[in-house]
């Protein structure tokens, strides 16, 4: 049953399921033929495997007013589970729709809700009164902190928020600390992470509180430890309903099997969902919850939903040719469910480096707008978070209206505000409101009293923070762990600017962010969002080498900043691949096709072979997110600090069918490529610009290029014919006859003939 090729014949069901019913009521003769099996097979383990755009949303709620209108059961004897709380909304509102009116006593919600719901029920088999309170994120690391002090644990090395990571993770996968066994345990804080466990579960207790992760751990505990409690809602669920199965994790998983296996009886649950969608691994989604609803569930029929309402038989195509290459699918084919759905190919563009890929997309943009497309149906959708800057930019120059959807803009994020500041002091001393945005971050030891004071010595003295500081430090008026952070931090920065003529801003910037502790401060975090900020601050190091001073780089980023979003206007959507899952657009955008990027190679390092097959999944998404045009873009090259590295074609491109795909630029030779060479991005972070080493005399090297002094023409691939204006060791100056002046490396360029 696995690997599903999108040549295999279509077949609407793998088990056989009873027909649709004839003379059916109006609400189910507006369904095609496999929707309606969807709904009408009632009785028995259901699974819906529904495909991108194929009406997922339309039979899982028909299918509960149809329970509902045939008199299967009444309103409160239905578990309906969602994932968010709009789904659960929307779920609501189209089920009285159909039904005519509204629907009370509803058992419809996202699993925690429904799970807080009957843990008011049963709370005292957990120590709890039904009163508890939900603690929120800042309410559990000070409950965390409380527990931890008396055990001196270094917060700098194991931060609270990386130990209370590791609890969530345990919650996620079904573990009370009597469940962790050594097998389960880790290294993180010195081993004491199940000790520090079953001290903060038992502080939950005694202050009749319980986290987020609780409200399903409890219950799921309950579920297994009270038969008697089992019984009541086996006999109070008729039926049950899952919305998204595929993004289920471990305790969502146990929580529903639970609920819906029951000895000797047929298990009436119904899960829709799509084994080619599941891409949220790195939140504890498991893709093997759906592959193994056959084992789990023995008889159950299977429905496919193959007819797609939202792109066209191009887009279909590529997109289903594309995921035929992973292993680890039930298996499914896309195909148009509308008449109109022909529509031109998907797009391969070969560009040069991602600057040329924003003018590329940008010019697209423009052209669109100009013939009547809605900027609002517009998305372009990147990998990772840090792909965003050089569109916003282009965009902003251009004029055109965007938001970028589930996150900040690229400079307003909080570590490019810190770095930001970082390189404010650098280039001004006397920039006190950036001074006062990294006194402290990382943490330095000091508090709000000993801020006061400075600001007094700043005050009394008519001098910068930095100054005042200073000069308490050498009449020793500042002691302790304060003492030393700050002299080494005002050290750093004094190195700073004196190195800024000699080294050049890219390294002096790169330099003080390590040294400051800065860049450290993040890979000590065990966040899922800590490699996307590392990658932003490497982004922003990389921007700087397109300018030729900081501050020259400041004041455009004060520029950029100023650009206001007006609320009435449309605007195009930029977001990453993973905050578009749901989403549909007419035009989409997928940029930085390649290897590194994307795939992620921080996901097949960690991944492996299950990584790439989440990112291929990934990348189904992104094309199904298309109606009408979707087109995919590549660089040849990446500038990294002021140089440039060959980029991989990514190898999702060579899977996409040739039928279905045109290509622009280079990109033919793409799918073709070799898949020998190391990818272009193979590290998570490292900050690593510095000046080229001067080759020394034994060097085996390739021979020096002839020297290029002022006046020299030359001849450039993208840039075409110029001449050499400054020359700064192997960095040149070249004002061309059409492109401008630019500055680029020597090798990037030949003499013209």
């Amino acid at each position: 049953m696995l690997g599903h090729s999108p040549a295999t014949p279509y077949t609407e069901t793998v088990n056989q399921t009873p027909a649709p019913t004839p003379n059916a009521p109006d609400y189910l003769q507006r369904l095609n033929p496999e929707q309606r099996m969807a709904i009408e097979t009632t009785d028995g383990p259901l699974l819906v495997l529904a495909g991108a755009g194929t009406g997922k949303t339309r039979v899982l709620t028909t299918r509960f007013a149809h329970i509902l209108l045939s008199g299967r059961a009444r309103p409160y004897q239905i578990l309906a589970v969602t994932f968010t709380n709009k789904a659960a909304r929307e779920m609501r509102e189209r089920i009285g729709t159909l039904l005519g009116e509204p629907v009370e006593g509803l058992w419809l919600g996202t699993f925690h809700a429904l799970c807080a719901r009957m843990l008011r029920r049963h709370a005292e088999y957990v120590g709890l009164s039904s009163g508890f309170t939900i603690l929120d994120t800042d309410d559990q690391l000070r409950l965390l902190k409380q527990v931890i002090e008396p055990l001196r644990i270094d917060s700098k090395r194991w931060p609270p928020q990386g130990i209370l990571g590791v609890i969530q993770r345990w919650k996620d996968r079904g573990l009370t600390p009597e469940r962790v066994t050594p097998a389960e345990d880790c290294d993180f804080a010195n081993g004491q992470c199940r000790a520090i466990y079953a001290s903060y579960q038992a502080r939950l207790v005694q202050l009749n509180a319980c986290d987020f992760g609780d409200l399903m751990l409890h219950v799921t505990e309950i579920l297994r430890t009270r038969p008697d409690v089992l019984a009541q809602y086996h006999r109070l669920f008729r039926y049950i309903l899952v919305d998204e199965y595929q993004d289920t994790n471990t305790i969502q998983y146990l929580w529903l099997r639970l609920l819906a296996q029951r000895e000797g009886q047929q298990a009436n649950i119904c899960c829709v969902g799509d084994d080619d969608q599941s891409i949220y691994s790195w939140r504890g989604a498991e893709v093997e919850n759906i592959l193994r609803f056959e084992r789990d569930f023995p008889g159950a029929a299977i429905v496919r939903l193959e007819r797609n309402y939202r792109s066209t038989a191009q887009i279909l195509g590529a997109a289903s040719g594309l995921i035929a290459h992973n292993d680890g699918r039930l298996g499914k084919t896309l195909r148009p469910g509308r008449d109109d759905a022909s529509g031109e190919k998907v797009r391969v563009a070969s560009v040069w480096d991602s600057d040329d890929e924003a003018r590329l997309v940008g010019e697209e943009v423009e052209r669109l707008r100009a013939g009547g497309h809605r900027m609002s149906e517009i998305a372009i959708l990147v990998r990772a978070g840090f792909q965003t800057r050089a569109f916003e930019e282009r965009l902003i120059a251009l004029g055109l209206p965007y938001r970028v959807v589930g996150g900040l803009r690229f400079y307003e994020r909080a570590e490019i505000r810190d770095a930001l500041a970082y390189m404010r002091v650098l280039n001004q001393p006397a920039d006190d409101l950036a001074f006062e945005r990294i006194i402290n971050v990382p943490r330095r030891g000091i508090g709000a009293v000993a801020m006061q004071k400075f600001h007094q010595a700043a005050r009394d003295g008519g001098m910068p923070l930095t100054a005042a500081i200073g000069a308490m430090l050498e009449r020793g008026e500042i002691k302790g762990k304060a003492r030393d952070s700050l002299a080494a931090l005002l050290a750093c920065l004094d190195r700073g600017r004196e190195a800024l003529p000699r080294e050049g801003h890219v390294v002096v910037v790169d330099t003080l962010l390590e040294e400051s502790g800065y860049i450290d401060m993040w890979k000590a975090d065990t966040s899922v969002e800590a490699p996307g900020r590392l990658d932003n601050l490497k982004e922003l190091v990389r921007a700087l080498a397109d300018f030729e001073s900081l501050g020259h780089f400041l004041e455009h980023v004060a520029l950029v900043m100023e650009n206001e979003e007006s609320a009435g206007t449309e605007r195009l959507s930029i977001m990453t691949l993973h905050g578009a899952k749901g989403l549909e657009f007419d035009t989409v955008f997928l940029p930085g096709w390649e290897e590194g990027v994307f795939p992620s190679q921080r996901t097949l390092d960690e991944g492996g072979l299950k990584g790439l097959e989440e990112e291929r999944r990934l990348a189904y998404v992104g094309i199904t997110r298309a109606r009408h045009r979707a087109i995919i873009s590549h660089a040849a090259s990446r500038r990294i600090y002021g140089n440039w590295q060959s980029a991989m074609p990514s190898r999702f491109i060579e899977e996409l069918p040739d039928e279905y795909v045109t290509t622009t630029g280079a990109a033919s030779q793409a799918r073709s490529r070799s898949f020998g060479q190391a990818p272009a991005f193979s590290s998570t972070f490292p900050i690593t610009a510095r000046r080229p080493r001067v080759a020394d005399a034994g060097d085996a090297a390739a021979p020096a290029k002839a020297a290029m002094p002022v006046g020299t023409r030359v001849f450039h691939q993208k840039f075409g014919y110029g001449t050499v204006s400054s020359v700064e060791g192997n960095r040149l100056e070249v004002a061309f006859d059409k492109a401008g002046p630019k500055r680029l490396l020597d090798s990037f360029v030949e003499k013209a003939p």
